[in-house]
C-alpha cells in the first residue's frame, strides 16, 4: 500500500497488488493539487492490455480523491466509437447537468455557441462549425469549469475506444494544463485506429508525472491475491495455478477467485485441476453460457445493453428489449447479481439526466456483444435507431445504429443519414457527417436522391480530402438525373476548389468551362466565369496572363456591382491591376465599388461560403498596396472578429492573423507585426504541415523580421518551414522569390541571393507583375550588383522608377527613389534622398520612411535627419536600423 506522506491519501478500497508505484504517482499529484489551486495540472496515463487492472486503478484514485476533490469520470465504449463527443459529454456531464442555460452562458462566455452544440446543451447555429473552433471552445470550457471546481479530478478509462473527437479535444487540453487546479488520470489499450493512436501519443507526450505501462502480476502477488481473498490456507500448488491458469492477468485472477468461491470448491492442490474450466466460464463462450443460463429475459437485456454501449438508460434498453419497467428491472438486478452490469450514478447528453447502467469491466461488454448472432445484431441496430429517435434524441444520436444496418433500398433511411450529417457538421464533427453520407451511398439512395447526397458528401470532404471530394463531385455533376441551378454551379465551383487545391488547374478550368457551356447569360454563368478568373489571378503557372487580364479587364468594364458576381469580377481587376503595377487610384476605385455602402456585400462576408474567403483576401491585398492601409486593415480586423464569432479558429483564423500582422509591418508596427505572424503559424501548424496558410505567414514573418533586423530569425523560420524553391503554384504575396532573396543576402549569401532574385524578375515578367512593393526584387538585386556590375543595376533602378510613377502611390515612388539615390553619388544623391524621404514621409508606411530618413541622414551628414531617422525607427521597432542611427551620432564625426 501506499506509505509515508501520502498515507491520509491511501485507498480504503480492494489492496491492489504491485501497483503501490502507479497509486504513489497518483497520491502525490493529489497532495499538489489540494495544496494549491493555481498549480500546474497533471496527466497520468495508465497503459497495459486488457484485463491489466487499469480501470481498478482508475478506482483506487477515484476513492483517493473522494471528499477532498471534485471527481469526473468517463469510459470509451468499443460500439460507440463512431458517436462525436461522447466522451467528453459524459466527462462534463456533471458539471452540466448542473447548470442552467443562463448558469452555461455565464461561465462559457463566448463559448457558448461554439461549444455548447458539442457538448449537447445548446441548439447548433445552424452553419457548419470549425472542428478546430469547437475543439478550442472544448478547452476553454474544461478550463473554466475546472476553476469552478477547484480541486478537480478527471478519470478516462478505455481511452482507445474514445470517439475521436474527444481524442482531439483531450490531445489539445493536455498541452494546456498549466495553471489549471485538475489532474487527469488516462487508461488505454493500445489504439486500432491510426487517428486514434496518433491522438493518445501526444496525450501521452504530454503526460507529466508520466506514462505507467502496467504488466501482469508476479507469481507471488497472485498468491498473496489469492490468499486474501480465500484464506491462508490456500495452498502454493494452488495459488501457483491460478497464476499460471491466467498468465497473473488481474481482471481474470479476481473473476477466476470469484468463480472458486461461488463453488466452493477448496484451494488446495486436489482442486487446481479444476481452475482451467473455471476460468473459461469467467470469459469469452464461458461467460455467454453463464448469461444464457440466467434465462431468456436475462439475456435478451444484456444484449439490448450491448447494442446502447455505454452509460446505458434502463428505459431506452428496455424498450429495446421489448420489455415493461418491471421486467426491466428484474433482468438488471440479476445482471448486477452476476457481476455483468454495476450501475454508475446519473448520465445524459443534456439537462435532465437519469439512473444509468454499465458493463462491469469491456471485457464483459464485447463479449456479449459478439455473442449477438450476426442477424439479430443487424436488427437490433435498426430498432435500437427507432427506439432512439423515439426517446427525443435526434437523428444523430440514432445514426451510430443505422450504420450498422445492412443497406436495403430504404429511401427513410438515406433521409436519416443525411439529416444525421447535418447535425454532425453543425457541431463540428465533419468525420462523423461522411461516415453517415458513405453510409447512405450505400443504402442505395433513389436515382434522384443520389447526385445530392453525393454533393453533400463532396462539400464534407472539402477541407479534409480534396482527392475524394473530386471524386463525389464529379459523380454528382455527372449522374442522371443530376444536380441543377444554383447547386450544380456551387458543385462545379467546389470541384474546381478540389482541384486547384491538388494543383490541377487545367482540370479545373476544363470543368467550368464546359459548364460555362451549356448556360445562357445571367448570375450563374457569371458566377463561374469570375471563378475561372480569379483562379488563373492567383496561379502562379498560368499560360497566358496578358490574354487573361484583357478578358477580366473587358468583363469588369461591363458591370456595375449589382450583384455578388459582378462585385467578385470588380474585385479581380482591381487585384490584377494591382499586380500588373496599373495606377493605383483606378485599383482602389473598383475595390470601392465592389462593396455596399463602404462595407461587404450580404453574401460576400467572410463566413458565407459561396464564393469563399481568398476573394475578400484579393480584396485587402489590394487596398493594401495600393497605400490604403486603413481600409485593409479595417478588413482584416473583420475577418478576425467573424472568425473568432463563429468558432473558426483554424486555418481561417491563422490567415486572419497573418494578414492582420502584415498590415502592421506595411504600417511600420514591426512588432506588432511580428507577434501576428507569429500566432499565425502556430493556428496553422494545429491544423497541418506544409500548407499554402504556412507559406504565406512565413514569407510575411521573414520579411517583418528582416526590416526588424534579425535575419538569423528569419532564416530559422525559413528552414523550419521549407521556404525555398519549389514554391506552391498560388502567387505568395508579398513575392516569395523576393523576400527569399533579400534574405539570402541578409545572411551574406550573396550568390545565392542574386540568383534567387534574378528567377524572380524572370516570373514576375513573365505574368506581368510590375508592382514594385509586391515584387521588389528589382530594387535589391540593382544594390546586389552596385558593385559588380554598375550598368545593370542602373538599368534596374531605371526600370523600377518607371513602374513606380505608373502605379503612383507614395510607397512605390518613395522605394525607388530611395534605391536610385544609394547607387548615386555627390549632390545627385542628396537630392534623390530628399525626394525619396518627401514621398515616403507621406506614405502609411512609417518604416519605409524611417529608413529613408536614416540613408538620408548619413549621406546629407545631417544631424536633424539622422534624429528624426532615429526616432521613427525606434518607433517602428527596427532594432538593427535604430543600433544603425544611434552608432553614426555617436560617433558625430562631420555632422552638422
Amino acid at each position: 500500500m501506499t506509505q509515508g506522506r501520502h498515507a491520509e491519501a491511501a485507498p480504503s478500497g480492494p489492496h491492489l497488488w504491485e501497483r503501490e508505484s502507479e497509486l504513489d504517482v497518483a497520491a502525490r499529484a493529489l497532495d499538489d493539487l489540494y495544496g494549491d489551486s493555481a498549480a500546474a495540472g497533471s496527466l497520468v496515463v495508465y497503459k497495459g492490455e486488457a484485463g491489466i487492472g487499469k480501470t481498478a486503478l482508475l478506482a483506487q484514485v477515484r476513492e483517493m480523491a473522494a471528499g477532498r476533490a471534485t471527481v469526473w469520470s468517463a469510459r470509451g465504449g468499443e460500439t460507440v466509437t463512431s458517436v462525436p463527443f461522447n466522451v467528453v459529454r459524459q466527462l462534463m456531464q456533471p458539471a452540466l447537468v448542473a447548470l442552467s442555460e443562463e448558469e452555461a452562458r455565464e461561465y462559457f462566455g463566448d463559448w457558448y455557441d461554439i461549444a455548447g452544440p458539442a457538448l449537447g446543451i445548446a441548439e447548433p447555429t445552424g452553419r457548419q462549425a470549425d472542428p478546430q473552433g469547437v475543439r478550442d471552445g472544448l478547452v476553454a470550457a474544461a478550463s473554466r469549469l475546472a476553476r469552478l471546481h477547484w480541486p478537480l479530478v478527471l478519470l478516462i478509462d478505455d481511452a482507445h475506444w474514445a470517439d475521436l473527437e474527444t481524442l482531439e479535444w483531450l490531445a489539445a487540453f493536455a498541452e494546456r494544463l498549466d495553471g489549471l487546479p485538475v489532474f487527469v488520470v488516462v487508461a488505454q489499450r493500445e489504439a486500432a485506429d491510426g487517428r486514434a493512436a496518433a491522438c493518445l501519443d501526444a496525450v501521452a507526450a504530454a503526460a507529466r508525472p508520466g506514462v505507467s505501462q502496467l504488466s501482469a502480476l508476479t507469481p507471488d502477488a497472485t498468491a498473496g491475491l489469492t490468499r486474501a481473498t480465500l484464506g491462508g490456507h490456500a495452498d502454493d500448488p494452488f495459488c501457483r495455478e491460478v497464476w499460471a491458469v491466467t498468465a497473473g492477468n488481474p481482471y481474470e485472477t479476481v473473476e477466476l477467485l470469484a468463480k472458486v468461491q461461488d463453488s466452493e470448491l477448496q484451494p488446495d492442490e486436489r482442486a487446481a485441476v479444476e481452475l482451467r474450466a473455471l476460468n473459461r466460464s469467467a470469459r469469452g463462450r464461458g461467460l455467454v453460457t453463464r448469461l444464457e443460463g440466467l434465462g431468456t429475459d436475462a439475456t435478451r437485456f444484456a444484449w439490448a445493453a450491448a447494442i446502447l454501449g455505454t452509460r446505458i438508460e434502463p428505459g431506452l434498453a428496455a424498450l429495446l428489449a421489448g420489455m415493461n419497467p418491471e421486467q426491466a428491472g428484474r433482468c438488471a438486478e440479476q445482471l448486477r447479481t452476476a457481476r455483468i452490469l454495476t450501475d454508475t450514478g446519473s448520465a445524459g447528453s443534456g439537462y435532465g439526466a437519469t439512473d444509468t447502467l454499465e458493463f462491469v469491466h469491456p471485457l464483459i461488454a464485447s463479449a456479449v456483444y459478439d455473442a449477438i448472432p450476426a442477424a439479430t445484431r443487424t436488427a437490433m441496430h435498426g430498432q435500437a435507431a427507432w427506439a432512439v429517435t423515439a426517446s427525443g434524441h435526434g437523428p444523430a444520436a440514432a445514426s451510430r445504429h443505422l450504420l450498422e444496418v445492412h443497406p436495403d433500398d430504404d429511401p427513410e433511411l438515406v433521409e436519416q443519414l443525411r439529416a444525421a450529417s447535418r447535425e454532425h457538421l453543425a457541431v463540428g464533427a465533419p468525420s462523423a457527417a461522411r461516415r453517415c453520407l458513405e453510409r447512405a451511398l450505400q443504402e442505395p439512395p433513389l436515382p434522384e436522391t443520389r447526385p445530392h447526397v453525393q454533393y453533400e458528401l463532396g462539400c464534407a470532404t472539402l477541407l479534409t480530402s480534396p482527392s475524394n471530394t473530386v471524386a463525389h463531385l464529379r459523380s454528382a455533376l455527372d449522374s442522371a438525373p443530376g444536380l441543377f441551378g444554383e447547386q450544380r454551379v456551387d458543385a462545379v465551383c467546389r470541384l474546381a476548389q478540389a482541384l486547384v487545391h491538388t494543383n490541377r488547374l487545367d482540370d479545373a478550368l476544363t470543368e467550368i468551362d464546359a459548364e460555362t457551356a451549356r448556360l445562357d447569360e445571367g448570375p450563374h454563368r457569371l458566377r463561374l466565369r469570375a471563378t475561372r478568373l480569379f483562379w488563373e489571378c492567383i496561379y502562379a503557372g498560368e499560360h497566358d496572363p496578358q490574354a487573361r487580364s484583357r478578358s477580366l479587364a473587358e468583363l469588369a468594364g461591363r458591370v456595375t456591382g449589382r450583384d455578388n458576381p459582378e462585385r467578385v469580377l470588380l474585385i479581380l481587376r482591381a487585384f490584377d491591376m494591382m499586380n500588373r503595377g496599373e495606377n493605383a487610384e483606378e485599383v482602389a476605385e473598383y475595390c470601392d465599388r465592389s462593396l455596399v455602402n463602404g462595407r461587404l456585400a450580404p453574401g460576400l462576408g467572410w463566413t458565407d461560403p459561396e464564393w469563399g474567403f481568398e476573394i475578400l483576401i484579393a480584396l485587402g491585398l489590394s487596398y493594401l498596396f495600393s497605400d490604403r492601409l486603413d481600409r485593409a486593415e479595417s478588413l482584416f480586423a473583420e475577418s478576425m472578429r467573424a472568425y473568432e464569432t463563429a468558432g473558426w479558429s483554424g486555418g481561417h483564423l491563422s490567415l486572419a492573423h497573418a494578414f492582420v500582422g502584415y498590415v502592421h509591418r506595411r504600417r511600420g508596427r514591426l512588432n506588432d507585426a511580428e507577434a501576428f505572424l507569429r500566432e499565425a503559424l502556430r493556428l496553422a501548424d494545429r491544423v497541418g504541415h506544409g500548407l499554402p496558410m504556412h507559406w504565406s505567414a512565413a514569407a510575411m514573418l521573414i520579411d517583418t523580421l528582416l526590416a526588424r533586423g534579425k535575419p538569423d530569425e528569419a532564416l530559422q523560420i525559413a528552414d523550419r518551414y521549407g521556404f525555398a524553391a519549389p514554391y506552391p503554384s498560388m502567387i505568395l504575396l508579398p513575392d516569395a522569390h523576393s523576400v527569399r532573396g533579400r534574405l539570402l543576402l541578409a545572411v551574406g549569401r550573396t550568390e545565392e541571393g542574386i540568383n534567387e532574385l534574378e528567377a524572380g524578375g524572370k516570373v514576375a515578367l513573365a505574368r506581368g507583375g510590375h508592382n514594385t512593393i509586391v515584387e521588389s526584387w528589382a530594387g535589391d538585386l540593382a544594390l546586389a550588383l552596385a558593385d559588380t556590375d554598375p550598368r545593370r543595376a542602373a538599368e534596374l533602378v531605371a526600370q523600377s522608377r518607371v513602374q513606380a510613377e505608373r502605379f503612383g502611390t507614395d510607397t512605390a515612388i518613395g522605394e525607388a527613389l530611395r534605391c536610385a539615390a544609394a547607387l548615386a553619388t555627390g549632390r545627385e544623391q542628396l537630392t534623390l534622398y530628399a525626394k525619396a524621404v518627401t514621398y515616403l514621409e507621406a506614405s502609411p508606411c512609417a518604416y519605409e520612411h524611417a529608413r529613408a530618413r536614416v540613408e538620408y541622414g548619413i549621406a546629407a551628414r545631417s544631424l536633424s535627419e539622422l534624429n528624426r531617422g532615429l526616432q521613427l525607427a525606434r518607433s517602428c521597432g527596427a532594432d538593427a536600423l535604430t543600433a544603425r542611427a544611434r552608432e553614426v551620432l555617436e560617433t558625430g564625426r562631420g555632422l552638422r
